[in-house]
Protein backbone atom coordinates (compact mmCIF):
# COMPACT_ATOMS: atom_id res chain seq x y z
CA UNK A 1 0.00 0.00 0.00
CA UNK A 2 2.72 2.51 1.02
CA UNK A 3 4.37 2.08 -2.63
CA UNK A 4 1.18 2.99 -4.46
CA UNK A 5 0.53 5.94 -2.15
CA UNK A 6 4.25 6.87 -3.34
CA UNK A 7 3.90 6.31 -7.17
CA UNK A 8 0.43 8.04 -6.60
CA UNK A 9 2.09 10.88 -5.00
CA UNK A 10 4.61 11.02 -7.78
CA UNK A 11 2.11 10.76 -10.51
CA UNK A 12 0.60 14.17 -9.11
CA UNK A 13 3.61 15.82 -8.37
CA UNK A 14 4.74 15.50 -11.72
CA UNK A 15 1.28 16.28 -13.46
CA UNK A 16 1.15 19.60 -11.11
CA UNK A 17 4.44 20.82 -12.12
CA UNK A 18 3.59 20.23 -15.35
CA UNK A 19 0.43 22.67 -15.13
CA UNK A 20 2.54 25.31 -13.06
CA UNK A 21 4.65 25.27 -15.95
CA UNK A 22 2.14 25.33 -18.39
CA UNK A 23 0.39 28.59 -16.68
CA UNK A 24 3.97 30.48 -16.03
CA UNK A 25 4.41 29.72 -19.94
CA UNK A 26 1.57 31.17 -21.02
CA UNK A 27 1.37 33.98 -18.24
CA UNK A 28 4.82 34.92 -19.28
CA UNK A 29 4.17 35.15 -23.12
CA UNK A 30 1.28 37.07 -22.37
CA UNK A 31 3.69 39.71 -21.05
CA UNK A 32 6.49 39.54 -23.70
CA UNK A 33 4.34 40.13 -26.86
CA UNK A 34 0.47 40.35 -28.22
CA UNK A 35 -0.89 38.90 -25.47
CA UNK A 36 -1.36 35.15 -26.23
CA UNK A 37 -5.02 34.43 -26.55
CA UNK A 38 -4.83 30.51 -26.75
CA UNK A 39 -2.25 28.18 -25.59
CA UNK A 40 -1.40 27.55 -29.06
CA UNK A 41 1.68 29.14 -28.93
CA UNK A 42 2.90 27.41 -25.61
CA UNK A 43 2.64 23.71 -26.49
CA UNK A 44 5.77 23.64 -28.54
CA UNK A 45 8.11 24.68 -25.99
CA UNK A 46 6.23 22.86 -23.54
CA UNK A 47 6.47 19.28 -25.65
CA UNK A 48 10.44 20.70 -26.01
CA UNK A 49 10.73 21.10 -22.00
CA UNK A 50 8.79 17.93 -21.16
CA UNK A 51 11.07 15.83 -24.19
CA UNK A 52 14.58 17.06 -22.55
CA UNK A 53 13.31 16.22 -18.91
CA UNK A 54 12.27 12.89 -20.22
CA UNK A 55 15.62 12.71 -22.11
CA UNK A 56 17.83 13.77 -18.68
CA UNK A 57 15.90 11.16 -16.57
CA UNK A 58 15.99 8.17 -19.13
CA UNK A 59 20.06 9.44 -19.02
CA UNK A 60 20.50 9.30 -15.76
CA UNK A 61 18.36 6.10 -14.99
CA UNK A 62 20.36 4.36 -17.49
CA UNK A 63 23.44 5.12 -15.76
CA UNK A 64 22.13 4.30 -12.47
CA UNK A 65 21.03 0.61 -14.05
CA UNK A 66 24.81 0.25 -15.80
CA UNK A 67 26.74 1.35 -12.91
CA UNK A 68 24.43 -1.48 -10.31
CA UNK A 69 24.49 -3.99 -12.79
CA UNK A 70 28.51 -3.99 -13.63
CA UNK A 71 29.56 -3.80 -10.19
CA UNK A 72 30.68 -0.33 -10.09
CA UNK A 73 27.87 -0.29 -6.62
CA UNK A 74 29.53 -3.08 -5.11
CA UNK A 75 31.33 -3.07 -1.37
CA UNK A 76 34.73 -3.31 -1.26
CA UNK A 77 36.05 -5.09 1.87
CA UNK A 78 39.35 -2.75 3.33
CA UNK A 79 40.53 -6.63 4.70
CA UNK A 80 40.03 -8.49 1.75
CA UNK A 81 37.37 -10.67 3.21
Amino acid sequence: MQRHLLVLGLTFLGLAGFSVLAGWAFFSGSNLSDAWRTLGAVWPYLLGAAVVTGAFAGLFMWLAFYSANNGYDDRIDPEGH
